[in-house]
């Protein structure tokens, strides 16, 4: 059920960010793609890790979905891209096997799906040790106010001849968390119905100030937060923050 829940989940995801993701990271890399070790974390269906691709990085994405590195691997052949696609969880990254990036990337809120802060500090330093001295990390999080104030209450509906899907968000239990309610309604012609696919996301930010600090603790430096992928400063309605990181020369 999950693959035919990735399919159409993936059909709604907004298919401009990956180009503004890809601009971002060509920015706080100061280097060409090409030729870099490359890993996009928590790369889900796979359309910025085949962008990378695209550039002739050396490029891998991780996910812990294997039906989402389905999608992956199809992408890849569809755009005649090589990508080296993994399956593991991104607080165990190191037991993989792979290291010694360039560059590692996790974009789209990825890590607000990680339960707590210990699973944030866990992350980190596990990206931490499969970078090469001189690497980069560059990721993003939904803001507090993104979290607070514009997700409680939100609907989306969308519908075509075959499938219609409904989003539903509402605050959570812990601080600054969400529960979103996806469920799509997929036309089965063997059935004659339509058959309803369910999933719930619990998704958690903090405050940025825990971010950097935990980047820092891990023996990350020159540690910065935006509001925007054009490095816009931090607003009280910024709804994500993008978050450049680099591991020590000397490490």
């Amino acid at each position: 059920m999950y693959q035919t829940f990735a399919y159409y989940y993936d059909l709604l995801m907004d298919k401009t960010l990956y180009p503004q993701w890809l601009q971002f990271t060509r920015r706080h890399l100061g280097l060409p793609l090409e030729d870099k070790k490359v890993l996009d974390l928590a790369c889900g269906t796979g359309d910025l890790a085949v962008l990378f691709a695209q550039e002739k990085a050396d490029t891998y994405g991780i996910d812990l979905s294997e039906e989402m590195l389905t999608l992956a691997e199809e992408r890849a052949l569809q755009d005649d891209v090589a990508v080296t696609w993994l399956q593991g969880d991104m607080t165990k990254l190191t037991d993989v096997g792979v290291g010694d990036f360039d560059l590692i990337t996790c974009f789209d809120d990825s890590l607000c799906y990680l339960t707590d802060l210990a699973a944030v500090e866990r992350c980190f330093s596990e990206v931490y040790a499969s970078l090469k001295p001189g690497g980069t990390f560059l990721f993003d999080v939904h803001s507090l106010y993104q979290m607070n104030e514009v997700f409680p209450g939100y609907m989306y509906n969308e519908h075509d001849e075959d499938w219609a899907f409904m989003w539903s968000s509402y605050s959570d239990d812990q601080p600054n968390s969400v529960l979103h309610d996806l469920t799509f309604f997929v036309w089965r012609d063997e059935l004659e119905a339509y058959e309803a696919l369910h999933e719930e996301h619990h998704e958690r930010t903090y405050p940025y100030q825990q971010y950097q600090q935990l980047l820092e603790k891990v023996g990350f430096s020159e540690v910065a937060v935006y509001g925007g992928f054009n490095d816009e400063n931090l607003q009280e309605e910024t709804p994500r923050w993008l978050f450049q990181a680099k591991r020590s020369d000397r490490s």
